[in-house]
This record gives structure tokens, C-alpha cells and sequence, in this order.
């Protein structure tokens, strides 16, 4: 009888390790009624390093990956409904953000109104501008944001949620940086995507804007810590959000325009290969910064112009918004690069960008 019983035991064991060894392996804790962040597993390069933060349709998650030096948020915005019905899929916006940002600081208001898509905001660093850097030895180390987003956080975001995982289910719009990211990626990989969208984007980076290009370049090379650390004033070159600076030529080679030494930043200029976008749905906006040259919005409408008079001249269609001074769009925006147009330029895109992506 004890002899039995024992055996009853191992048997019992043997099934339970069984059992377990092809149960899928458990992910991140969540709470039985719902209250926190769904799931999400490790996969396609990425590791969460940290247990996600936030509720059930509004977290972020930290992790890193050999592409990119350091750890990096993603910010996730689920559809109020996405738990209510575990049979449906969403359309998935990819919301890039702008320089010196970070997806926690992205509050917008209207990135929450929608109940028919998912919101994905990763991380595009202080001055990643969303590219693989030529020069991956800086300081800073593995600099390549566009594998990052490209080849890992969407197919992580695809296995992991449930999107629409192709073209027709996916958009990608930025602010400032991140408008030069939306097209930039639009262009390289319009089998991605349905639509793109610039909201104030660095959308023009030939020699036909070089205030524009010189602006990456004082992101690169830190000017803003140059000038404080050159000034009489109070402030602290230690806290420029660009910090350390690295060599101007590190993301996209020389950006001077002598004997064609420039032809990498022609090559990611957006305005300049609108061709790309062909089938590809496109929204810009922009603003005149109240026609002051001290407003980088007044020189952001010129890059628009240049990107708008070539899609003119291809033929193609597109969705053009240039509220000006900001008097007729909305209550919040004064017509500068702030989120207070942003929020606006939201407001407007993306019940469009449902109507789109649902049909």
C-alpha cells in the first residue's frame, strides 16, 4: 500500500512537470479584475527591465535592446473597450515624439480619445532623430533608433497586443522630430504603413533649409550646453537635455553641401523624395510662428511648403493644414511649435485616421 501511494505520488508529479513544461510562460503579473497593464512578452530583440507602469489601457514599459544604448520607454494607449471584447482587433497609430522629449512626457488629451485604435509612442531619444547613425562608435554607443522601431518594437507590438499587423492597420505622425521620423519611415518602409502624418515635422533637411539642418546639427553637437557654458547667465551646460555632444557628421555624414558631401541628408530628406509616399495617405501640418523669425514654426512652414510644392508638382494627393497664427485652430494654439497646436493638429487627425484605418 505504500508502495502505491508512492508511485500515485511521482505519477502526480510527472503530470503536473508535464503540464507546466508546455503551459505558455507566464508574463508580466495581471490583476484578476483588470486594473493593471496587459501582459506583454519579452521578444524580437526587446527585454523589459521593469515591471510596466501605469493601468490596464494607459502604461509604458522600459527596455532595452542591442540597437540602442541605454533603456527606453514605450508608451502604450489602448482603446477604452480593448478588455471587453477578446476577439476584436485595432489599427495601430505610431506616435513619434519630438526632441528633447521622452513617450511619458506625451500627454496629449486627444491621444486618449480614440476607442477604435491602439497608440504606440516609443522611445526616439533626445536627438536620435529616428535613424541608424553612420557613426555607431560616439560616446553614446549602438544608435540605431530606425531597427529599433522598424524590426523590433512593431513586430513586439504585433505579437503582443491585438493590431491589425499589416499596412492597411498601420499609421505613424510625430511632432517636430518626430514629423521628420513619420515621413522618414513612410518613405523607407511604405509597406508598413497606410498613413503618415507631420505635425510641425522637420520635414525638409536639403540645403533648401539649412536653418532646419543646422538645428540637428546644434542637437548633435549640444550648442545649447556650448552657449551656457559660454554665457554670463545662470544657467547649467550640465543639464542640456543633448548632453554629451557628439560630432556633427555622427547621424548622417558631413552637413555642409561641397562637392555633393552632404548627398546622406539629401538622401533622408523627406521633402525631397515625396515620390515615396505615393501609396501612402498623407497629412501635414504646420503654423507660421506669427511670422517671427525667432518662432521655429516660421521656418518649419517653408520646409512644409517645399514638401507641399513637390507633392504638387508629382500630382499626388495629401491632406494640407496651415492654421498660420493659430486664431482659427482651436482654443489653445498661438500658431508656435507647442503642444498647445499640437493638441489641436490631434484633435483633427485622428478621428480621420480612424475613419481611414477602419475602411
Amino acid at each position: 500500500m505504500r508502495r502505491t501511494s508512492r508511485r500515485w505520488r511521482l505519477t502526480v508529479a510527472w503530470l503536473v512537470a508535464a503540464v507546466a513544461a508546455v503551459m505558455p510562460a507566464a508574463g508580466p503579473a495581471q490583476a484578476a479584475d483588470g486594473t493593471a497593464p496587459p501582459p506583454m512578452t519579452d521578444g524580437f530583440g526587446l527585454t523589459q527591465v521593469e515591471p510596466a507602469v501605469g493601468g490596464p489601457t494607459n502604461f509604458y514599459l522600459t527596455v532595452t535592446t542591442p540597437e540602442v544604448t541605454g533603456r527606453h520607454h514605450i508608451k502604450i494607449i489602448l482603446p477604452r473597450g480593448y478588455h471587453d471584447d477578446p476577439g476584436r482587433r485595432y489599427p495601430v497609430l505610431y506616435f513619434l515624439h519630438g526632441s528633447p522629449d521622452d513617450p511619458v512626457q506625451q500627454t496629449y488629451p486627444a491621444l486618449s480619445m480614440s476607442d477604435r485604435m491602439i497608440t504606440v509612442i516609443p522611445d526616439g531619444g533626445a536627438r536620435g532623430w529616428y535613424a541608424n547613425w553612420l557613426d555607431q562608435k560616439t560616446v553614446l554607443g549602438a544608435q540605431n533608433w530606425e531597427n529599433f522601431h522598424l524590426k523590433q518594437v512593431i513586430p513586439f507590438i504585433d505579437a503582443n497586443l491585438r493590431t491589425v499587423p499589416t499596412k492597411k492597420g498601420r499609421a505613424v505622425a510625430g511632432v517636430s522630430m518626430g514629423g521628420f521620423g513619420a515621413f522618414h519611415y513612410a518613405q523607407v518602409r511604405p509597406d508598413l504603413f497606410a498613413q503618415t502624418a507631420s505635425l510641425s515635422g522637420d520635414v525638409d533637411l536639403s540645403a533648401k533649409s539649412m536653418d532646419l539642418r543646422f538645428a540637428v546639427v546644434a542637437s548633435l553637437i549640444d550648442a545649447t550646453g556650448a552657449i551656457c557654458a559660454s554665457s554670463s547667465g545662470s544657467c547649467d551646460p550640465e543639464e542640456s537635455p543633448y548632453k554629451p555632444g557628439v560630432d556633427s557628421d555622427a547621424a548622417f555624414g558631413s552637413p555642409y553641401p561641397v562637392f555633393n558631401a552632404d548627398w546622406r541628408w539629401n538622401e533622408v530628406d523627406p521633402a525631397g523624395h515625396m515620390d515615396r509616399l505615393r501609396d501612402v495617405g498623407v497629412s501635414l501640418y504646420v503654423g507660421n510662428g506669427g511670422g517671427s523669425p525667432t518662432e521655429p514654426e516660421f521656418w518649419l512652414e517653408g520646409a512644409a511648403k517645399h514638401a507641399k510644392n513637390s507633392m504638387d508638382a508629382l500630382g499626388m494627393s495629401y491632406y494640407y493644414v496651415n492654421y498660420g497664427d493659430g486664431s482659427a485652430w482651436g482654443t489653445q494654439c498661438d500658431g508656435g511649435h507647442n503642444a498647445g497646436c499640437w493638441e489641436e493638429d490631434l484633435r483633427d487627425l485622428i478621428p480621420r485616421l480612424e475613419r481611414t484605418l477602419a475602411s
